[in-house]
């Protein structure tokens, strides 16, 4: 017999002085709410402070001095989340003065605040996530950076180590070093890091590969869009494998050993990869960065998200908390009356959506409390 887990929820919010609320303190119901108010009411700031709790930063890429209400010195964000008997106790602040940020779980602030990433369990889906698909490539590159940091333990580390080792390497190449033994001090930590987030990422394609694909066929009701990692290395290496890649990542520094003195930057490696989105059009496949419809890019943007639901499911055991930031927006009626159905099937924990209309929440058929907002103040 299978064990259902007890549902993840979030059962409390306080935000002091966040974006254009000065306070607010909620008790959310364990299905979720509809929050319905006007653009500009404070809606996506709501689901941003929420969603601050799982990644400690703006998932609109705004800096944290950008979070603090005007004219204050400070924010501060609490939220309890619950599984079954389980509470769990989250704060994050900022102070302008210092730009000092500070995060404890259940009053405990950790060494690093990358060993508190992951606290809410929840994803946001968003009308910008098209960016990831119509952005340039470090947007996709830090949707998987993101995403591996939450659920593949070492990543993160793997991945500031690198950074690390890659600004350091930089510097050295623009000095404009004699030889390329000046360099041979990095280049062992560089290719040994860089094949581990190489190889992560792809893994995570690779597993996701197909039901991105079938899922972006229901969304569309017509072809699906494939969802490839585009990277520098041979196609005819084994991907997955961390010495298959290491190997060929020091081959090819020794190839563009020339090249990267001329330019001053390192030309190889995961910082330079990125993740790609195709269809088939006649005999080959193009890119729906370049040739897709708008219809088809917020397709596999939402796609994108559910698979990022589906990896917090299978790594954490329980239904992610869903953000729905007017996500229905911009959708024509069949995509988003077929997205409906495959969330309402495959997402069955906590909602919190916004939307501008209660017309437009369709989610769990109409039946989360409605509660509405107005300038930073939100209305059971």
């Amino acid at each position: 017999m299978t064990v259902v887990p007890p549902p993840h929820v979030c059962r409390s919010v306080r935000l002091r002085q966040f974006r254009n609320f000065a306070e607010l303190d909620l008790t959310l119901p364990v299905e979720g709410v509809a929050i319905i108010g006007d653009n500009g009411s404070g809606k996506t700031n709501f689901i941003e402070a929420l969603y601050y709790c799982e990644i400690f930063r703006s998932f609109r890429g705004a800096p944290d001095e950008q979070l603090v209400r005007f004219g204050e010195p400070a924010f501060h964000i609490r939220a309890v989340f619950q599984q079954g008997a389980r509470e769990r106790a989250v704060t994050a602040a900022f102070e302008r003065a210092g730009r000092r940020k500070r995060v404890t779980v259940d009053g405990v602030e950790p060494e690093r605040i990358g060993d508190a990433l992951g606290q809410a369990g929840a994803v946001v889906f968003s009308p910008s996530d098209v960016g990831l698909i119509d952005g340039p490539p470090g947007g996709r590159r830090r949707f998987l950076d993101i995403l591996l940091s939450l659920h593949e333990p070492g990543y993160l580390t793997a991945l500031q180590q690198y950074r690390q080792i890659l600004r350091q390497r930089n510097a050295e190449l623009r000095r404009g070093g004699p030889a390329a033994s000046s360099l041979e001090v990095w280049n062992d930590a560089l290719v040994r890091l860089g094949a581990r987030i190489t190889t992560l990422r792809v893994r995570w394609v690779e597993r996701y590969r197909a039901a991105f694909l079938a899922r972006t066929a229901a969304i569309a009701g017509g072809p699906g869009i494939e969802m490839v990692y585009a990277t520098w290395l041979p196609a005819d290496i084994d991907l997955t494998s961390e010495s298959a890649v290491t190997d060929e990542f020091s081959k090819e520094l020794r190839r563009v050993a020339q090249r990267e003195r001329e330019r001053g930057m390192t030309l190889v490696g995961p910082h330079r990869d990125d993740l790609r989105f195709t269809l088939q059009n006649g005999n080959r496949n193009v890119d729906v960065r370049e040739f897709g419809s708008g219809g088809q890019r917020r397709t596999a943007a939402v796609a994108l998200r559910m698979m990022e639901a589906a990896t917090l499911r299978a790594v954490r055991g329980f239904d992610p908390i869903i953000l729905l930031d007017d996500v229905f927006a911009e959708l024509d009626p069949g995509r988003a009356e077929r997205i409906l159905e495959i969330l309402e099937a495959e997402e069955r924990g906590q909602v919190v959506l916004t939307a501008p209309k209660a017309s437009d929440v369709m989610v769990r058929a109409g039946a989360l409390p409605r509660w509405r907002i107005q300038a930073g103040r939100i209305f059971a």
